[in-house]
């Protein structure tokens, strides 16, 4: 086993490891914010789902993974530049990741890893390097996730008061509480299978550099040893905890009640199930945060706290050319080095 195939091994694990720490709180975030879910009992609940939502769902559809190991190429200038220029896009991604969590701002790791990936691919062969037929299903589903999370939040907050509107309060909020914690769930096992299969494809990526892979068709027939591993690391990463972003993304942005946490986390888990059937790698932050963002907004414009959701978007604006540009500097680097 070669020196650079541990480095991106190591490293690959390092980013899923973070996007469990940082990325899958915010599935659970409304249940813990509506006191539906106890914080310690949601987390080791995420832990469990992203683990199976990873395993499961690539082993019956990876069309996710196949997207993301297809976005660029870094063929051209020989498997070794390949290897460093690959290394060089995860490291990029731990440093962004890390410095959002460490400022408690719930921005996307995948948005991190597709400018990584983009970023170090630019700095070996320029915009050639890209594959813009599968980076255009990265633009497709920023905007559908946007749309179905905000616009499906809205209306299934107005559809559940209008449904539930002579039914007791009590009664009502029974249901919502274990409609909750099955959205809850829900969204955990989808994060597990969005962000879950996008690492995988970069692993296969890493195999591939080093002839211990080989592609069939669009893709790679991903290894059960390698869901497995992948699934482990980031229900560990979950395990860390993520309060900080529990806190910023359930608790300071919309005052939440438990009907309106259960239509945010069924409108989040409807895109998220569409995109992975589909193949679309959408971000499970930026999902569930617009779902959020749309249940404030149908009771009135100013139950959103505003401020948060600018720093949100400010953070998701940045990801692409800031990652994309420490990606960049670190594969030149990189390169040069080795």
């Amino acid at each position: 086993m070669s020196i650079a195939l541990i480095v991106t091994i190591v490293l690959v694990m390092g980013v899923i490891f973070v996007n469990g720490w940082t990325d899958a709180p915010n599935a659970i975030a409304t249940a813990v914010s509506t006191r539906v879910l106890r914080p310690n009992f949601a987390i080791g609940l995420a832990v469990i789902m992203n683990f199976l939502g990873a395993l499961v769902m690539t082993y019956f559809n990876a069309q996710v993974a196949e997207t993301i190991s297809n976005i660029v190429n870094y063929e051209a200038q020989g498997l070794q530049a390949a290897q460093v220029a690959l290394a060089a896009s995860l490291f990029s991604i731990v440093v962004w990741a890390v410095a959002a969590w460490f400022f408690g701002i719930p921005t996307s790791e995948s948005h991190a890893l597709i400018a990584g990936l983009t970023g170090s691919a630019m700095a070996l062969g320029g915009v050639a390097a890209v594959n813009m037929a599968e980076w255009s299903k990265v633009l497709v589903g920023l905007i559908v996730s946007t749309a179905i999370g905000f616009f499906g939040g809205y209306l299934i907050t107005k559809l559940v008061v209008l449904c539930f509107r002579n039914v007791p309060r009590r009664k009502a909020n029974k249901f919502f509480t274990y409609g909750q914690a099955f959205g809850a769930a829900a969204n955990a096992f989808l994060h597990g299978a969005q962000d879950g299969q996008k690492f995988m494809g970069v692993f296969m990526l890493g195999l591939y550099y080093n002839n211990l892979a080989e592609k069939t068709g669009n893709g790679f027939t991903i290894p059960l040893w390698v869901m497995a591993l992948c699934s482990l690391t980031m229900g560990l990463g979950t395990s860390v905890g993520g309060m900080k972003i529990i806190k910023s993304v359930g608790m300071d942005m919309v005052k939440l009640e438990v009907y309106q946490g259960f239509s945010a986390d069924l409108s989040a888990a409807i895109c998220l199930f569409l995109a992975s059937v589909l193949g679309i790698p959408v971000s499970t932050t930026h999902t569930k945060t617009t779902a959020i963002m749309g249940v404030g907004a149908s009771k009135r414009l100013s139950s959103v706290d505003w401020k948060i959701v600018k720093e949100m978007l400010f953070a998701w604006i940045m990801t692409f050319p800031g990652c994309g540009l420490i990606a960049y500097l670190m594969a030149k680097l990189f390169v040069a080095i080795f």
